[in-house]
């Protein structure tokens, strides 16, 4: 084992969900940001990069936000609460930002036909893959493609609205792993939280219409029984599988 891995390994092992957070130990709120700034380092789909992250660093807006965290200890006694977000209606302008780099970054030797078959990607696959109506006819049109493609070749099956939502919130949740891991490294522990009303909370912090909060995550120094067990996992061979 490297030492870079036995590093990781380290801090691996260490990250738990911790539900208290000690209100008396110096924070270094700068710790969030450089932290999120690695998340953005992530792996996302097709570098679409369709996430955002809130900050609830102020103890008036934590309070309200911990409400409608169903009054987690975890989100009550958070020294800063950071919203995880998708927006789904960003597709056009994480189009334009790909298209952009990758045509200032072909080598000048590179031919028009590899140029423009590399372009096509975002020309022409990622507009029919996001571009979706409100009532989903255009998922079952291309259902019904990937089916029949599917039926003379492999082909991709998540093509629908959903599919796309989903794809969305894996891709930020990636994100969500590097900031744990980050502010693990950086002295600081952290809990994901799923339970909140995100009606109310996108009320409060005047998210955008399409916003959808994917997870909240409390951070801070840990506190006395902010740990609340032994970890528990399935065994490594009910999970793991070789083929």
């Amino acid at each position: 084992m490297t030492t870079d891995a036995k590093y990781f390994d380290d801090l691996v092992q260490a990250r738990r969900s911790v539900r208290i957070y000690d209100q008396e130990q110096e924070f270094d709120h700068n710790a969030v940001q450089r932290s999120l700034e690695r998340a953005t380092l992530s792996p996302n789909s097709s570098n679409m990069q369709m996430w955002e992250f809130y900050r609830i660093s102020s103890d008036a807006l934590k309070k309200e936000v911990a409400e409608n965290c169903m009054k987690q200890k975890a989100a009550t006694t958070a020294r800063e609460l950071v919203l995880f977000v998708v927006r789904p209606s960003l597709w056009k302008d994480r189009t334009a930002f790909n298209l952009d780099k990758m045509k200032s970054s072909f080598p000048e030797e590179m031919e028009d036909k590899d140029k423009n078959r590399a372009l096509s990607y975002y020309q022409k696959l990622i507009p029919i893959l996001y571009n979706n109506d409100k009532l989903g006819v255009r998922s079952v049109f291309k259902k019904l493609y990937s089916w029949y493609v599917g039926t003379k070749r492999p082909m991709v099956r998540q093509v629908t609205k959903t599919d796309v939502r989903v794809t969305l919130h894996k891709s930020v949740s990636l994100a969500a792993m590097t900031f744990m891991y980050s502010m693990k490294a950086e002295g600081y522990d952290t809990c994901p939280m799923e339970g909140f009303d995100s009606k109310r909370l996108k009320k409060l912090l005047d998210l955008p219409k399409d916003a959808e909060i994917s997870m909240i995550i409390g951070c801070g120094p840990a506190g006395e029984g902010g740990v609340y067990n032994d970890r528990v996992r399935v065994p490594n061979q009910e999970v793991i599988f070789e083929r």
